[in-house]
């Protein structure tokens, strides 16, 4: 496939932080760039990126490894799929090479789950159309206008209300069932397997290239959940992917802006209306990272949720990752009481392309909105309106809209602006915590392992010590093998590239997260005395191994003395009290 050599061009080429800031807002913090992880929900930062090493790794779900990995993850794509996608980014043309035997394992996993998921899409459909047990999505599609253009459109589907019809239709086409099970599409219980979706109108979520990658399930009636989603996989993270997208991508290129919507009948009813520059969120609130993915292909973005106090709350947040990152954002206002299905049902299309070009910026939305709720009709509503302004108003980084939006909210609220500015200027920010602050609150693992195993990444003599002293008698369990991996990959060197091409021969997902854990977090060992700190965890390490003599005594008590276990856990209890001796 890809040569060695063309894959370490485009990492030599790229730095990661350039990559990652692509989908994530950074900040510096240290040595290390920090910002809301991608891959799971979190308010506080936990997603570090370590540009000397060329890694990233969150303390919050342990997710880690190296510019490949994170797009990997990011674009649900395979080894040599990332590659391509970087060194077009990087302008590097390549020649494919042969895949090691990892790359190969995860490819052809890769490959797997989207035929499933293309086997998923086409039972589905074909219960929509065919036979009896499609009849009532039929009927419900019929009676909100959807005609069979649209459907094809979306390769809508129905899930029949049986147990395991998803289940029987994937055994019969050859399907592995436990590969399915990380998809989160059909599951296990002890009577057997069962599907996730049933008796639900199905939209397949496609990534932006239009592929299958997870689906959602509505219910035909007014019970609740109204809407499932397939579970977080391999191939779906929710928080980076927004539906329609596929569909949406000429429109935004050939006029420069997007639409956001919440839902999937939303999206669906601006599509039919000839609005193609349309895209919805999964089900899940905006996060940065979507709003990281509009820029790359938006100039501006409008947004068109809820009117009500939830859809505020939304359009607000939403405007503050696209101040965030910099993108011109404006707000649709619909009518009280419509949604874009109900509001394009009564008015033509032409009435609601003049609600979208008078829509407001979102900033002047958000204070008009905070002068709706809250009357500036005395000193202390005025204070509380500008504490809430102020936190938004510093995010706006052209100076020249700061300025005029000042003199906007000074006018509105009757002050002046050195009123305004000191008011700005004397509030308390919230403390952020440090990186180290964080990850004190964060699963540290074996603390004292951890710091072995950085001495052995860090210091040719610590290793050398390390070495001679056996690393069984130094790690146990992961970091033993890992140690041994590290020890392979240096080969007597310092090249930290090895360390970077370390993370992705790595297999297992527990040395991936624990590699690269240390990796982004070991500058606390920068000048130090290694040797005293080496024989400080050795003698550590051990008194914490000796700590073990009272299960295996617990354990002698059960055994029949004329077993081998008995014997075996003799041995090692003696051995331990002779070690435990000399300390």
């Amino acid at each position: 496939m890809i040569p060695e050599e063309k894959v370490r061009e485009v990492a030599e080429r790229l730095s990661i932080v350039e990559v990652v800031s692509d989908y994530v807002p950074l900040r510096r913090a240290g040595g290390n760039f920090l910002g809301l992880c991608p891959f799971h929900a979190e308010k506080t930062p936990s997603f570090n990126v370590n540009p000397a090493r060329e890694i990233f790794h969150c303390f919050g779900c342990g997710a880690g490894g190296n510019a490949f990995s994170f797009i990997m993850k990011i674009e649900g794509v395979s080894f040599p799929e990332a590659v391509k996608l970087l060194a077009r980014k990087a302008g590097i043309e390549i020649e494919e090479r042969q895949l090691s035997t990892a790359e190969k394992k995860t490819q052809d996993e890769y490959v797997q789950f989207l035929l499933i998921n293309d086997l998923t899409s086409s039972y589905y459909r074909s219960v929509l159309l065919n036979g009896q047990e499609g009849e009532p999505a039929r009927r419900y599609l019929a009676g909100r206008s959807v005609e069979a253009d649209i459907s094809e459109a979306y390769h809508l589907g129905f899930a029949p209300d049986r147990r395991d019809g998803l289940v029987k239709y994937l055994k019969n086409n050859g399907a592995d069932l436990d590969t399915a099970v990380k998809l989160g599409i059909v599951r296990k219980s002890d009577s057997g397997w069962y599907d996730l979706f049933r008796n639900r109108l199905i939209f397949p979520i496609r990534d932006a290239r239009g592929k299958v990658i997870a689906f959602a399930g509505r219910v035909l009636d007014a019970s609740l959940p109204k809407y499932i989603n397939s579970p977080e996989s391999p191939l779906y993270h929710k928080s980076s992917v927004l539906f329609g997208l596929n569909m949406a991508l000429p429109s935004i290129r050939t006029g420069g802006s997007v639409i956001i919507v919440e839902g999937y009948f939303d999206h669906l009813a601006l599509y039919r209306a000839g609005i193609e520059n349309v895209v919805a969120t999964c089900g899940t609130a905006l996060t940065s990272t979507h709003a990281g993915l509009i820029k790359r292909h938006a100039e501006r973005v409008y947004t068109l949720f809820d009117s009500d106090n939830a859809g505020k709350k939304a359009t607000i947040r939403s405007m503050e990752l696209f101040l965030e990152q910099r993108v011109p954002a404006y707000v649709i206002s619909l009518p009280v009481g419509d949604d874009p299905d109900s509001f394009l049902c009564t008015h033509p299309v032409e009435e609601f392309a003049a609600l979208r070009d008078k829509a407001r910026p979102a900033f002047e939305y958000f204070v008009h909105s905070i002068l709706a709720e809250t009357h500036p009709d005395s000193v202390d509503s005025k204070v509380r309106i500008i504490d809430d302004i102020v936190p938004r108003f510093r995010k706006i980084a052209d100076t020249v809209e700061r300025d005029l939006y000042e003199k906007e909210i000074c006018r509105l609220l009757g002050i002046t602006v050195h009123s305004f500015r000191k008011r700005m200027g004397g509030g308390r920010l919230s403390h952020q915590k440090t990186p180290a602050e964080q990850n004190k609150t964060i699963q540290p693992g074996d603390a004292i392992q951890d710091t072995l195993l950085a001495l052995l990444l860090n210091y040719p003599e610590a290793r050398a010590e390390i070495i001679r002293d056996g690393l069984d008698k130094i790690f146990t369990d992961d970091y033993l093998e890992l140690a041994g991996l590290v020890l392979d990959s240096l080969a007597g060197s310092d090249d930290s590239q090895a360390l970077c091409q370390l993370a992705e021969t790595l297999e297992s997902p527990e040395q991936k997260a624990l590699f690269s854990r240390i990796m982004v977090s070991d500058s606390y060992l920068a000048g130090i005395e290694w040797r005293s700190v080496l024989d400080q965890c050795t003698r550590s390490h051990e008194k914490k191994q000796l700590a073990s003599i009272k299960d295996i005594a617990a354990r002698l008590a059960v055994l029949d003395p004329g077993s081998a276990e008995y014997t075996q856990l003799l041995k090692l209890a003696d051995t331990l009290r002779t070690r435990k001796s000399k300390l």
